[in-house]
């Protein structure tokens, strides 16, 4: 594989106060106050209450559960029963409840709308995304950006007509404003390097990334750069909102499609707003250059999103996340597709700690976001091994591991879908948007999603603990 571009690596402080500076000067925002808060918490002091709420809530949980746990004692042991459990009912207990606190508790700072608008580069990697690249282009030369845009697709050594559909493309796109470059790779390198590639080649200080297979709905771009200039000191790039494009095809992708407007998008809302997002995901998030040059542009890895963005994290910056600024990307259509995404998603979670391991020992609030995300590992692997096993024995009458007790979880799991539902909702209607009502979807991703997605992160886990190949695909 190509390897990343050998970057300069800048001071760290002097990237927070370049970014800072150009915030502030380059780049006026109107101003519209806030209202007036007859009453305020600030974010440390809400981070502690819902900290403080989330403990009691597993003490409480603790407690319940004694007898469960003696139960499962007399069959697996002290030791092995309480593992299990924990990583069942204690730990997963702890992350709902706080996350649903988090959800309940965000007040965000009002987006504000520039006066001026910086230079972006865009960059797009692709690799075999015949059927979709000219789409991505399309809806890139629908935004209405008010500054310079600069688009360069890198295609990666695509074996299909990806490279000419992006090049016929281009020239029809070109406009005042906006400017369009194909570029191919010499060889496959993969994603990191294709990225790399297309950054040495750029010229604006703020860099984008959009997936080869996306659809930016209007003002997306906008939205992203507006939060990002509207964010606290320190802010270094902004993750933009994902969502699915093609859940309409079948019941994986509508499985898939509450999972990203649900899940992924609450635990981002959840990050940001004690400032630390943890991965600017390279579908849709935009960087200062400096910072990419600071950490030597996008490692050579699978995971190479997570991975750059713990690199800007260790250095001490932010990350934000803009949760309307929208792009809908196409998802895997298959269970094989799907699995091999998954597995490059566990993977680069493996990568990320492998090099970013003292991220565990900076204290701040974000901190229990990194042992959040150490916590995986275990509870996937109980998940596989002793959960489904559970469910499978309770079939038969067995009910030492799911039982009347692992019931109790489901009022706090309904709850917290209720409110992030309310809250996706409320901004999806903001932007003229309507959430698709998949009901057999839904039920499906709360019934069925783990017993696929557990399983499949199992096997990423192990594929990269034994340093088995990697390739980025397509999916």
């Amino acid at each position: 594989m190509l390897s990343p571009l050998d970057f300069t690596r800048a001071d760290p402080d002097r990237v927070a106060r370049a970014a800072d500076e150009l915030r502030k000067h380059a780049w006026p925002v109107a101003e519209r106050p806030d209202p007036p808060k007859a009453f305020y918490l600030t974010v440390r002091t809400k981070y502690f209450i819902v900290l403080g709420c989330s403990l009691a809530w597993t003490l409480l949980s603790i407690g319940l559960s004694l007898p469960w746990l003696r139960e499962l004692s007399r069959v697996l042991g002290w030791p092995l029963a309480l593992f299990v459990i924990a990583f069942i009912a204690y730990f997963p207990g702890f992350m709902n409840a706080f996350l649903v606190g988090t959800i309940l508790a965000d007040r965000r700072p009002q987006r504000r709308t520039a006066m001026r608008y910086p230079p972006v580069t865009v960059l797009v990697a692709c690799y075999n995304e015949g059927a979709s690249i000219r789409d991505t282009l399309i809806s890139l030369s629908h935004e209405d950006y008010p500054g310079l845009l600069e688009i360069i697709v890198i295609d990666d050594g695509s074996t299909d007509a990806s490279l000419d559909i992006a090049r016929r493309t281009a020239i029809g796109l070109q406009r005042e404003r906006l400017r369009m470059r194909v570029l191919a790779m010499p060889k496959n390198g993969g994603k990191a390097a294709a990225l790399n590639y297309g950054l040495a080649h750029s010229t604006a200080e703020l860099v984008a990334t959009v997936d080869g297979d996306s659809w930016l709905y209007r003002s997306a771009l906008r939205h992203l750069i507006d939060r990002y200039m509207s964010d606290p000191p320190g802010t270094v790039a902004v993750a933009g909102a994902v969502f699915v494009r093609n859940s309409r095809n079948n019941l994986i992708c509508k499985m898939q499609e509450w999972d990203y407007f649900h899940g992924i998008a609450a635990v981002k809302r959840m990050q940001s707003m004690y400032h630390g997002t943890l991965v600017a995901q390279g579908a849709f998030s935009v960087y200062t250059r400096q910072v990419l040059e600071s950490v030597g542009g996008w490692p050579e890895c699978v995971g190479e999103d997570i991975v750059v963005s713990w690199s800007i994290l260790e250095q001490g910056h932010r990350i934000g996340y803009c949760e309307d600024a929208c792009l809908f990307t196409n998802v895997p259509e298959t269970v094989k597709q799907f699995a091999r995404q998954r597995q490059r998603w566990s993977r680069g979670l493996v990568e990320a700690f492998q090099r970013h391991w003292r991220l565990l020992f900076h204290w701040r609030m974000t901190t229990l976001f990194i042992w959040w995300n150490l916590l995986f590992l275990p509870m996937d692997l109980v998940y596989t091994c002793a959960f489904i096993p559970g469910v499978v024995l309770a079939c038969f009458g067995h009910f030492y591991i799911a039982g009347p007790m692992t019931l109790a979880v489901l009022p706090l799991a309904a709850f917290w879908n209720v409110v992030i539902f309310d809250r996706q909702s409320r901004m999806f209607r903001r932007q003229g948007l309507r959430v698709r009502r998949s009901w057999r979807g839904f039920f499906l991703f709360a019934v069925a999603y783990t017993l696929i997605l557990q399983p499949v992160c199992v096997w990423g886990y192990v594929k990269e603990f034994f340093k088995m190949r990697k390739t980025w695909g397509t999916k």
